[in-house]
């Protein structure tokens, strides 16, 4: 009887290890021994990484889409069927059509979900660049904005960690190309005592903040945002006035995952080197999904989504285990419109940004477009 690996999700990390399995096992699957299906929430695959240069029309929204069925492999089953219910002790999952879905494996990349709703004005007052729509609002308020205080606030937990330093940078860029920085005040909030949750790179970011006049308040837990009187609150009593407000909004993980009894607000409790869930030795989780205290990042996502893969086509092929995950993140910082920065980090080594340069912004830019073969599972 053929092996069933069953990935729930089709974002960045469910589609990459989709593909690379299916790339590596392709007589297996010839044969009909193994076979792989994918189930999502959306016929198209965002890359959502590309989001952060809408507001500053650096990139096209058509650029950002892809049909899924074009981006897996061919001899992946893909169901646009959201799931509904993750059973791991009936090793099933049951999705909103009602079709249930058994598995011999599974890989979880439910991936987060923004949750503007929990701070009272947040939808109302803010804007923001982590979905679609936020992104455009983003880039019809700032077409129109002439000058005047700009709060930057960034609330926990959210992905993408550097993403909050990067929309600073790039607007102060922005705004300076327009001639508007003489016009324009910058504060910039975080919700513990530095600017960055990676201590080297708050120690990094800090006077680089100063060095361009950007104001910063740490301990800033965000409470309330009154859309009338444009004022945000937090919750020490610090009350900011602005002009345009641009939020980092919490995030949870997936509705799923709480419904089926899987992790508190949507993380699944993850074991950190084999990317197992803890009491499941069937069960890998990859991505945003996962409770390690790591960047939930679209690397991260993309070297656990490596260290699964090898894992997946060594039991099929062998029976074996083959790797384990060292904690491994890479990320391009953004520094302005024309230069940045990387950080990389794992278990054992901390982060050291690098001096910021136009040939690493290129780099970025670079990546940028080499996504989708990343996604396909050629990079």
């Amino acid at each position: 009887m053929a092996k069933k690996l069953l990935i729930v999700g089709s974002g960045m990390g469910g589609t990459i290890v989709a593909n690379g399995v299916a790339r590596q096992i392709g007589g297996l699957l010839r044969t009909g021994e193994v076979n792989i299906t994918v189930i999502g929430n959306t016929p198209m695959h965002l890359y959502q990484p590309g989001l952060l240069y809408v507001p500053f029309g650096r990139i096209h929204e058509s650029e950002l889409f892809r049909e899924q069925t074009r981006v897996l492999d061919r001899r992946i089953n893909f169901h646009v069927d959201p799931a509904k219910h993750i059973d791991v002790e009936k090793n099933r999952v049951t999705a909103q059509s009602g079709r249930v879905y058994d598995y011999d494996y599974l890989v979880i990349a439910t991936g987060s979900r923004l949750m503007t709703g929990v701070i009272p004005g947040m939808a109302e007052g803010a804007h923001w660049f982590y979905d679609l729509e936020g992104a455009r609002k983003l880039r019809t308020a700032l077409a129109s904005f002439a000058g005047g205080k700009i709060v930057i606030n960034a609330n926990a937990p959210h992905k993408c960690p550097v993403a909050p330093l990067e929309i600073t940078f790039m607007l102060y860029d922005y705004l300076r190309n327009r001639g508007l920085l003489d016009k324009t005040e910058f504060t910039y909030t975080y919700p513990i005592g530095r600017i960055h949750a990676l201590e080297p790179v708050a120690h990094w970011a800090k006077p680089e903040f100063e060095k361009l006049g950007i104001k910063y308040e740490t301990f800033f837990n965000t409470s309330a945002i009154d859309p009338q009187k444009k004022e945000i609150s937090s919750e020490e009593g610090v009350t900011l006035p602005y002009d345009l407000l641009i939020t980092i909004p919490p995030h949870q993980g997936s509705q799923v995952i709480e419904d089926s009894n899987l992790g508190k607000g949507g993380w699944v409790p993850t074991n950190r080197t084999t990317l197992q869930r803890e009491g499941s030795t069937n069960v890998f989780v990859v991505g945003d999904t996962t409770n390690i205290p790591i960047s939930k990042a679209g690397s991260t996502a993309h070297f656990e989504a490596d260290t699964v893969i090898e894992n997946l086509v060594s039991i099929f092929k062998e029976g074996s285990w083959s790797r384990l995950y060292d904690g491994k993140v890479y990320c391009f910082v953004e520094t302005g419109m024309t230069t940045g920065t990387y950080v990389w980090f794992n278990y054992e080594t901390p982060p050291n940004p690098t001096p910021p340069s136009q040939m690493i912004h290129w780099f970025k830019l670079a990546y940028n477009r080499m996504y989708w073969l990343s996604a396909r599972g050629l990079l």
